[in-house]
């Protein structure tokens, strides 16, 4: 029987005068999302603003209503258990462009989307990514 983890995260953009720009982070070994495990007593939300802030220091930030895009995949832990791990993304919009890394990060971009698929390293934070983009043109025009 697999062990059950759930995380918490954001697709985080800005608008600059260049246009809307995304937040990827360099975990050394791939680029992905700001998102961590969901504590005991703590929800979705919650969670993903706790570790956006642990993880960019960021803090400013206006949830984008109505996207909640959950991934859903298994993996082997180092202890070589089956873990089967759900993540749910939230999508929002920060103002802040000063980002301050966790030491689980080498490096950031803020990348306009077709840069910021291309940096992304699995599929399932691509067509996240995608999602969101469309999400926001059909929201707003």
């Amino acid at each position: 029987m697999p062990h059950s983890e759930r995380s918490a995260g954001f697709v985080l953009f800005r608008q600059t005068d260049q246009g809307r720009v995304y937040l990827v982070l360099n975990y050394g070994r791939h680029w992905d999302y700001a998102k961590g495990h969901v504590e005991a007593g703590e929800d979705d939300l919650s969670a993903a603003r706790r570790e956006l802030l642990d993880e960019t220091g960021i803090k400013d930030v206006r949830i984008v209503d109505g996207f909640r895009h959950e991934i859903h995949y298994k993996f082997k832990s180092r202890n070589k258990h089956l873990v089967q791990k759900t993540v749910v993304f939230f999508l929002a919009e920060t103002p802040d462009a000063t980002v301050t890394l966790s030491d689980e990060h080498v490096g950031f971009l803020y990348l306009p989307f077709e840069l910021a698929v291309n940096r992304l390293t699995y599929e399932s934070a691509k067509q996240m990514l995608k999602q969101a983009d469309q999400w926001i043109r059909e929201t707003r025009g």
